[in-house]
């Protein structure tokens, strides 16, 4: 059995330094109360090795970000790498909390590219509804309108101007390319403005590019929206087994026992620690045949 770890894979420069301004954070205003407004990322492994250094996580499902800064009454309040509506920061600045912005650099120039053609005309943003970063973009303006398939692109009204079409930076290449032509084939006159970050971009080209390969397994949480790309990217490109796994406790033997290559990546939100962990099992499967996948690790980071 050949063992091909994917590259890349695993964390974007986006989450190290998320989670670098997280550490800092709690460091810095040790004995103040350290709230997180949402999951840093969403990996319960990153959550929990966070909560470990005082930082307090305020997340509800059925709540905007806005909504949820009703929940944080003092101290300190982070901002997580998807991004907030400026109206979000206006609010804390009135609760008198103290803002640390963890914000993504890449969503950041989305965010920049938004408001300035929201001056003129109407954006068309393709995003999976209810995720962070897509909330954080549609609470820029009244004018941003939230595609997330094909089906959506009919149902936006007539009265549109001025279009450009940009996108949600964790999505999946293909699936956005489509809802991309959709909108320019109702809207030829629209301007795209793709934004799909390159490190989404490169890990699920590393995917589509693999040749051969009888079993992909895709390190992960399966509430991650990037993690859950790659596993349909992998699928899309033709090969027939693709499994999601949070750690090595998740491998069963009879996913990779006949297999004579099997491929591994791992999402931009998914700890080292744990891929390498997932990477080493198999090599040593892969020797001795002996299946007796290890402990996760105590820490991540």
């Amino acid at each position: 059995m050949k063992i091909i770890p994917v590259v890349p894979r695993g964390y974007c420069q986006g989450v190290v330094r998320a989670i670098r301004i997280a550490r800092e954070t709690a460091e810095q205003y040790k004995g103040m109360p350290v709230c997180m407004l949402g999951m840093i990322v969403h990996n319960k492994y990153v959550v929990r090795e966070c909560e470990s250094l005082g930082i307090r996580f305020v997340e509800d499902s059925h709540k905007t970000r806005l909504e949820l800064l009703d929940m944080i009454d003092e101290g300190v309040v982070i901002f997580t790498a998807h991004g907030v509506s400026d109206a979000v920061r206006e609010k804390a600045q009135k609760k008198g909390l103290i803002a640390i912005d963890a914000t993504c650099p890449d969503v950041l120039k989305t965010h920049d590219l938004i408001k300035e053609h929201c001056r003129k005309g109407d954006v068309i943003y393709i995003g999976k509804k209810g995720h962070p970063e897509a909330d954080g973009a549609l609470g820029l303006s009244d004018r941003v309108w939230l595609v997330t398939n094909e089906s959506d692109v009919a149902a936006l009204p007539d009265t549109l101007e001025h279009i450009l079409i940009t996108n949600q930076t964790t999505l999946g290449i293909l699936d956005t390319e489509k809802t991309l032509q959709a909108c320019l084939k109702r809207w030829p006159d629209a301007l795209p403005a793709p934004e799909i970050c390159a490190a989404t971009r490169i890990r699920q080209t590393a995917v589509m590019n693999l040749k051969d390969t009888d079993v992909l397994i895709v390190v992960g949480d399966p509430h991650s929206n990037n993690t859950n790309q790659l596993k349909q990217i992998g699928l899309s490109s033709g090969i027939k087994r693709v499994y999601m796994a949070e750690t090595c406790m998740d491998l069963k033997e009879e996913m990779i026992k006949d297999a004579d290559t099997v491929a591994v990546t791992a999402g931009s939100s998914t700890p080292t620690i744990l891929t390498s962990q997932v990477i080493s099992f198999l090599e040593s499967y892969a020797q001795t045949g002996e299946f007796n996948p290890p402990q996760i690790p105590d820490h991540v980071f």
